[in-house]
């Protein structure tokens, strides 16, 4: 009993030797050091852990079902079906991408289109009235339509009451004020085919405003007019573009010094280093290369605009060429504005051809058909060299002075149409006297891409450039011609 209250010895003191004491002091400190990376492998494992028991989530199982049904689906194909189902899908994107574009062309029309129906509903832009302009200066004529400058009326003043207090000579002043101007086109009632021409203009001014917006001249909308008085006709149809230029570039052909009337406007400046005959030649070129840009992207979309000519041509004041008057224009990825036997055309700008299409091409199919076999009409008929020759003409008009004139370019016509279209042939029996010098710089570039455009179209309709082609010619790709280029568009940027 004495022995189990006394108390326990004491515990005899272990005796650690030095060696083994600065041994563990050593393994102390390394433990204290290591510790960092004890705490990354803790870390990299509760990763590891956490993504095991993510795999085990109720949710992930099915995906991972998925998943090896598909390995185990794909592990029983042979791969020669491998090589097959690739191959399609390649030809298939392809097929689906290729000019003039089905894929893109069914996201514009099931996607884009109504989103930006919707949102001009929502900014009013499909709600213009009459009284939303004041109309100033009549500016041409054509054959379906009058062309008018004008101004945006703000939404505080009655454009109405205050030119009838004021007068029409006051009225003009007051639209001076205003700073935002306009282009509005009135189609003509009463002429046959005006109205369907109207609709079809808007139409496309709608469809270019979104796959090819630079191409054109802003569109800002429509709309019809609801009374009659001394320049207004009730029911008559208005179209309206943003202001930026009332110049076509007719309205410079015109002038005896053209092309040096454009210097200033294409470049900012007087070109330095080359005379004048060097001069005209750069400003001529960066015309073209405007055109053909523009058309390359027209063309990309599947329309063909079937009257490019100098007066549908507008020279903006920051020095750009925009394309206007899509009346005669015509979609073929899904058949709008295209009717076999009808042509819409210049005659002194229209191709051997007269048709964008041959003749005993059908009627188009409903529009989703029309698209889905699109590919196949562009690669067998190549519709966009129906432009290109036209832009050839223009060309010429620009380089050889005596085509500028009306019965010049006519005298041409019927010369290069009984020498079936063979320019070069053209160039030794003409009784026109051409002054050939601007095309004959740099080794004839020039005159050869000219050749190459104003010809006859050969085996599968082919047998003349299209915009893509042309934009590769040697006559546009001379390292002077693109610094001039780029200097041209630092000075569009600069303004």
């Amino acid at each position: 009993m004495a022995s189990l209250l006394s108390p326990a010895p004491p515990a005899k003191p272990t005796s650690i030797s030095p060696s083994v004491s600065k041994h563990r002091t050593q393994t102390h400190l390394y433990s204290l050091r290591s510790r960092p990376k004890r705490s990354l492998i803790r870390c990299n494992s509760f990763i590891d852990n956490a993504l095991h028991l993510g795999q085990s989530l109720p949710v992930l199982p099915v995906f991972q079902s998925g998943y090896e049904q598909f390995q185990r689906f794909a592990g029983e194909i042979p791969d020669a079906e491998k090589w097959g189902i690739a191959l399609f899908s390649g030809l298939t994107w392809t097929y689906l991408t290729a000019r003039p574009g089905v894929l893109m062309g069914a996201i514009d029309a099931y996607i884009l289109a109504p989103l930006q129906m919707g949102f001009d509903s929502l900014t009013g832009k499909r709600r213009l009235e009459k009284r939303d302009f004041l109309i100033t200066d009549r500016l041409g004529e054509g054959s379906f339509g009058i062309v008018y400058s004008g101004v945006v009326v703000p939404k505080n003043v009655n454009v109405d009451d205050s030119v009838k207090k004021m007068g029409r000579g006051r009225g003009l002043e007051l639209a001076e004020r205003f700073k935002k101007k306009v282009i509005l086109k009135q189609m003509k009632l009463g002429v046959r085919g005006a109205q369907e021409c109207g609709d079809v203009e808007e139409w496309f001014n709608y469809r270019l405003s979104r796959a090819a917006p630079e191409t054109c001249a802003e569109f800002l909308g429509s709309f019809v007019e609801n009374k009659t008085n001394s320049q207004l006709i009730k029911g008559g149809k208005w179209l309206v573009w943003k202001f930026e230029g009332d110049r076509d570039l007719c309205d410079y052909m015109k002038d005896r010094n053209f092309p040096l009337n454009l210097e200033p406007i294409m470049f900012g400046r007087v070109l330095q280093g080359l005379d004048s005959l060097g001069r005209d030649a750069l400003i001529i070129k960066q015309i073209m290369r405007q055109i053909i840009t523009s058309l390359k992207k027209i063309h990309d979309t599947g329309i063909v605009h079937r009257d490019v000519k100098p007066a549908n041509l507008v020279v903006t004041k920051k020095g750009k060429i925009k394309i206007i008057d899509f009346g005669a224009a015509t979609d073929l990825r899904i058949g709008k504005n295209y009717f076999p036997n009808l042509g819409l055309l210049d005659p002194d700008y229209c191709p051997p051809e007269l048709y964008v299409l041959p003749k005993e091409t059908p009627v188009p199919p409903p529009e989703p058909v029309a698209a889905f076999l699109s590919p196949i009409l562009w690669q067998l008929n190549s519709p966009d060299l129906f432009d290109m020759y036209s832009a050839g003409i223009v060309l010429l008009q620009m380089a050889i002075p005596t085509l500028r004139s009306t019965a010049g370019l006519k005298n041409f016509n019927l010369e290069i149409k009984a020498l079936r279209y063979d320019l070069n042939q053209w160039r030794v029996s003409t009784r026109l006297r051409p002054d050939l010098r601007i095309l004959d710089l740099d080794g004839g570039r020039g005159w050869d891409l000219a050749t190459k455009l104003i010809s006859e179209r050969g085996f599968l309709r082919r047998g003349r450039l299209s915009a893509a082609a042309a934009l590769r010619h040697p006559y546009f790709l001379l390292g002077g011609d693109q610094a001039a280029a780029v200097l041209s568009k630092l000075s569009l940027m600069t303004r």
